[in-house]
């Protein structure tokens, strides 16, 4: 069934250049070794982002129910913030590019996507409690450019799958203890605002450790191995095949904000387990991010079809399939996410050159979370109409998706 991929050839952007050499005859850059510390260093400060956010994200769809809104706002809420925060990444990817200031916009981001988690404990309307959760998304948006630019300077030495799966399983490693730190909270009857009052511990130690690898690596970029400036051609049918199919299965894409919402209204769980679903999916990430970043490595784009795949078959499940169902979906849920997070930003890393690699991130989260925005809105429009309507057309546009990447152009270059 993937054999269609064997004719798509994502070009080493690497391969494209002469490299500059060292005096001993090897291309400049730094070992394996220092590479591998800096993604481990920011797959801590991931770990414990997502320890923060992740934590609010699982129980977020119930406290704006709580607060008063409707499954359409749930769904607006979660998609207009993803769209405003991935169409802030094309702006954030740029700047990164003109200043190389990397450090400077990673850290920014974090700060304003960190703090506003904690700060929804003060939130007595769901406007206001809407409001933060944007503005969370807005400063994720801010710092991921520069922050897998940095990531992407490291996949030279240790593999783009591996380096990005590593850091996508740190970071769910964060996001399975957040909604279970949430659902202990839950557990001993305390409510949606003490859980998020918690998440500002990890808020901060993610802070302190990002300030760590500030100070250890100044200059990221030195890490790559420098390659002099020639034309690299052909990478940009690859690279749009790639950004066609990835905001396809964006838009079919069910967030977990709607899926929660969904669990709680019909009275699938109580509020407890949702979070508990939420980490289940979360450890299946991190699994599904390491064996597919491999699996990229060894076979290539060929992968990302897991993506489109793995969506596809969760939704059903997740509205329709009832309380086995849903647990089922989470599964599936969570192989869908691990391989968005590893593969597809691997395949950019290799698809751009360095100078041009925030701008690259930029463009393909800007054009994804439009698409997000949009089937999120969709989404959340038909779950006040039909469960059956809200399931149709996710697994529409995942096979959409699953056409795109299956059957691409035949030669990248």
């Amino acid at each position: 069934m993937l054999t269609g991929f064997r004719h798509f050839r994502i070009p080493e952007a690497a391969n494209s250049y002469p490299a500059v050499m060292n005096h001993d005859g090897r291309p400049a850059g730094a070992p394996r070794s220092a590479a591998l510390r800096l993604v481990v260093l920011l797959g801590l400060v991931s770990l414990f982002s997502d320890m923060t956010y992740e934590g609010a994200r699982s129980i977020s769809g119930p406290f704006l129910a709580l607060l008063g809104a409707s499954g359409a706002v749930v769904g607006l809420v979660a998609g207009f913030g993803e769209f405003a925060g991935y169409a802030l990444r094309l702006v954030a990817g740029w700047i990164t590019d003109r200043t190389r200031r990397y450090w400077t916009l990673t850290i920014t981001g974090y700060a304003i996507n960190l703090l506003a988690v904690p700060a929804l404990a003060l939130a007595g309307r769901w406007e206001i409690a809407a409001a933060l959760l944007m503005m969370e998304r807005m400063g994720k948006a801010l710092r991921n450019p520069p922050r897998d630019a940095m990531l992407s300077f490291a996949t030279r030495n240790v593999g783009a799958g591996w380096a990005f799966g590593l850091h996508e399983a740190m970071d769910q490693t964060g996001a399975i203890l957040g909604p279970l730190i949430v659902a202990a909270i839950l557990h001993w009857r305390g409510g949606y605002r003490e859980g998020f009052a918690v998440l500002l511990i990890p808020a901060l130690i993610a802070l302190a450790v990002l300030l760590l690898a500030r100070r250890t690596f100044p200059r990221p970029q030195d890490l790559e191995p420098r390659f002099a400036p020639l034309e690299a051609a052909g990478q940009a049918k690859a690279f749009w095949t790639l950004v066609a199919g990835a905001a396809l299965c964006a838009a079919g894409f069910a967030d977990f904000p709607l899926i929660a919402f969904h669990l709680e209204k019909t009275r699938l769980m109580t509020g407890a387990w949702i979070p508990v679903l939420y980490a289940v999916a979360m450890g299946v990430d991190a699994l599904a991010a390491l064996t597919l970043g491999r699996a990229f490595d060894r076979f290539g784009p060929r992968v990302a079809a897991a993506t489109p795949l793995f969506a596809g078959l969760a939704a059903p499940l997740a509205f329709l399939g009832g309380t086995a169902g849903a647990w089922a979906a989470a599964v599936l849920w969570g192989i869908a996410m691990g391989a968005q997070e590893s593969v597809l930003r691997a395949a950019v890393a290799r698809l751009s050159p360095a100078e041009r690699r925030g701008t690259a991130f930029g463009i393909f989260h800007a054009v994804f979370g439009t698409a997000w925005f949009l089937g999120s809105a969709l989404l959340g429009l038909l779950y006040d109409r039909s469960l059956l309507a809200v399931a149709l057309t996710a697994v529409f546009f995942e096979a959409a998706a699953l056409l795109v990447l299956l059957r691409p152009p035949k030669t990248a270059s």
